[in-house]
């Protein structure tokens, strides 16, 4: 813990802040409070005012609530930020949603690592300049998700994923990667211009996403060409069916595949305004799915083998998924 005289102004940090910062907040000396545990933090924020308080999110982010509701009623007025990595970001979203006694258990969230120096400049700057935390959430935002569709973007899904399957790896987990893309699409682009080729990536991005569970990501990673990273619910019982669901000998879990039929389903039904009076129904996609830990071991492997499913498909005669290693690769022969 760093000793300060006064807290007026200052900033809380709690947990290990070696994973949220990408440089050293006790070099922020006066401006921090640093503390590893729970119920100091917690005793100080009783008894002293912070303009903020940061906690760091732990691995099982269920295990926040209690000590997000004492820190609420130790200092009711104080922003609680949580400081949280990519694969704890649906988590996060869920605890600044949630609610206890009318108020937020948290305030926001930022993406870790963060740069300390601009982070305390952000949290003690005065309440009259909004202006520099509209700066910092348009730069993260740039930098993480896709300017057209508002989708994860490449350098996004490729960090979450690596983060999602070392995770699974560690406790015996199941992460799915689907890659897809719309079949022709360059030739409605020729035809009906570049304003419908948006039109199309934009609706494709909603209707995957309202297919998704709300803790898949979906991303864009480049023209037509989308990704999807399933993964084991955050704090789920891994009892039962989902025991067997997450073995690393079951099958190909079967979420992907039934989330993947809705998707295309939904295409189906879809209209799009702008290919004319024939729109409806006109659109389908190409796809692969691959696992971890069934068809490889790092980010790289599961998406060389989902690209290989998703060029077979194409080479089949398009309008269809593939799992990498079925009999029965399209997904339509999966009950």
């Amino acid at each position: 813990m760093i000793n300060l005289n006064s807290n007026n102004g200052r900033v809380m940090l709690i947990g290990d802040v070696s994973k949220a910062f990408s440089d050293n907040p006790a070099a922020a000396g006066e401006a921090c409070r640093i503390y590893a545990n729970i119920p100091d933090a917690i005793e100080a924020a009783a008894e002293d005012d912070f303009r903020a308080i940061a906690v760091v999110m732990p691995e099982a982010p269920a295990q926040l609530r209690p000590t997000l509701k004492a820190l609420r009623k130790a200092n009711p007025e104080t922003k609680i930020i949580l400081l949280a990595n990519m694969r704890q970001e649906p988590a996060a979203i869920n605890l600044v949603s949630t609610k206890a006694n009318g108020q937020s258990l948290a305030d926001d969230y930022l993406i870790c690592p963060v740069q300390a120096a601009s982070f305390f400049e952000l949290q003690t700057a005065e309440a009259t300049e909004p202006a520099m935390e509209d700066r910092i959430k348009q730069l993260e935002k740039l930098a993480t998700e896709d300017d057209l569709t508002g989708l994860k973007n490449r350098r996004y899904i490729w960090e979450f994923a690596r983060q999602t399957i070392a995770r699974a790896e560690k406790n015996n987990g199941q992460v799915t990667l689907l890659i897809f893309d719309i079949d022709n699409f360059k030739s409605y682009n020729d035809l009906y211009g570049h304003s419908a080729g948006d039109d199309i990536l934009k609706q494709a991005a909603v209707l995957m996403q309202r297919c998704c569970r709300t803790h898949d990501v979906v991303g864009r990673i480049g023209g037509d060409e989308f990704v999807v990273v399933f993964w084991d619910e955050p704090g789920a019982n891994a009892s039962g069916s989902d025991a067997e669901r997450r073995s690393t000998t079951a099958k190909h879990p079967k979420e992907p595949v039934f989330i993947a039929k809705r998707f295309r389903r939904e295409l189906e039904k879809t209209e799009f305004p702008l290919l004319g009076n024939r729109g409806k129904g006109v659109l389908t996609i190409s796809g692969g799915l691959a696992s971890f830990p069934r068809d490889g071991s790092t980010i790289e492997q599961i998406l060389s083998r989902a690209d290989e499913a998703l060029l077979d498909a194409k080479r089949s005669g398009k309008n269809r998924i593939y799992l990498v290693g079925e009999p029965k690769n399209n997904i339509a022969n999966i009950e």
